[in-house]
């Protein structure tokens, strides 16, 4: 049964070929930037709060003039159908449910078209800026041909970090099978005999005459001028993701982005990267009380939920562990996990005395556990 994340971790852990899953849980280097990204969480305490009557509580939240259903929306992923055939729909289907924004990768293993169908129009397509960029802007016509209202630029990733437990394995994109991979999914029957009926995943939005994706190009090239150009083309919603200074976010508001989502990218760039929830308050004085901040990086839970808007967050988006559901599970197994993320919010507000996500810092204790 899922109970908590961690018990959708254990079970996809048994469940998934290694290769697949250290491809979904692995962080940079020797994972330190993780590691400290999960005690900066824990180190946050929450001030309980008596005697308020919370019986009714609010778990919405208005994004971009949406109001959703919860505080926390899907993270583009990439080669998502690696946790289970199908993964990437099955996403789709919870953002239209729960009307919450359904990231999808460059890398996604569905094409964005029938992903932003499925989703209801739910969905914001994620860039890479790559190469020289002829491809890349392809990509942005695409995307507005498709009904994308909104374009997430990631910029944390000039080059592929290196995540040793990917490469112990062989982990490549596309897919590639040799004798230790075979090993691999021989002693994972039940999923190999999946992934072999639903044939190999790939990186659909690549299926297109004269283009190829190179997962490890550099995208160093990126600048303000790109940003520039991005603006100037994309008359819809854009977003800047992967922001940790306050001067970058103060200088990507000043070039006329509609928001930023402070994120590490899951710890899996640079290991001594600061922890995103830690410079989060430092950014939201830099871009001042009213401009539209996001969050990602380390959300484990409800709590993780609650103290990320209380560090000035306006929402959240979770990623790993939702595909770790899906590996666990399936469609059941996410919404199972939706449901326990959503049940520990709502308990969280009640414990600390809110009935809505709209907080402050003042729901967090004060004292040396709070640094």
């Amino acid at each position: 049964m899922i109970h908590s994340s961690a018990d959708a971790r254990r079970l996809a852990k048994r469940r998934l070929p290694w290769m697949v899953f250290d491809y979904i849980d692995g962080a940079a280097g020797a994972e330190a930037g993780a590691a400290r990204g999960r005690a900066a969480f824990d180190a946050l305490a929450l001030q309980p709060r008596i005697l308020r009557d919370v019986s009714t509580r609010d778990l919405g939240a208005s994004v971009f003039g949406t109001v959703t259903k919860a505080p926390f929306g899907i993270s583009p992923m990439g080669m998502c159908n690696l946790a289970a055939p199908g993964a990437d729909m099955m996403l789709a289907r919870l953002a239209a449910r729960e009307g919450v924004p359904l990231g999808v990768s460059t890398v996604a293993s569905t094409a964005m078209e029938p992903l932003i169908e499925e989703a209801q129009g739910n969905a914001w397509f994620q860039l890479y800026f790559t190469g020289d960029g002829s491809g890349t802007f392809k990509l942005v016509e695409r995307a507005k041909s498709a009904g994308y209202q909104t374009l997430v630029l990631t910029v944390d990733v000039p080059e592929v970090g290196r995540r040793p437990r990917e490469l112990r394995h062989g982990f490549t994109m596309p897919f590639k099978i040799g004798p230790r991979q075979f090993v691999d999914f021989a002693l994972h029957p039940q999923w190999s005999i999946a992934q072999l009926l639903a044939g190999k995943p790939d990186m659909a939005n690549f299926r297109m005459e004269g283009f190829d994706f190179d997962r490890k190009a550099s995208r160093a090239r990126a600048d303000f001028g790109t940003l520039a150009k991005l603006r100037e083309m994309w008359p819809g919603k854009l977003v800047v993701k992967g922001v940790l200074d306050a001067e970058d976010a103060f200088l990507i508001k000043e070039a006329g982005v509609d928001a930023i989502q402070v994120s590490s990218h899951g710890a899996r760039q640079l290991e001594s990267a600061p922890v995103p929830i830690n410079v989060l308050p430092a950014i939201r004085a830099a871009v001042g009380p009213t401009f539209p901040l996001f969050f990602d990086t380390g959300l484990r839970g409800g709590e993780d939920v609650v103290k990320a808007y209380a560090q000035g967050a306006n929402f959240t988006f979770l990623g790993r562990i939702l595909q770790f559901a899906i590996a666990a599970g399936g469609e059941a197994g996410l919404q199972t996990l939706w449901s326990v993320l959503k049940d520990e919010t709502s308990i969280t507000l009640a414990q600390i005395g809110a009935t809505s996500m709209r907080l402050d810092g003042g729901v967090l204790a004060k004292g040396p556990t709070s640094a």
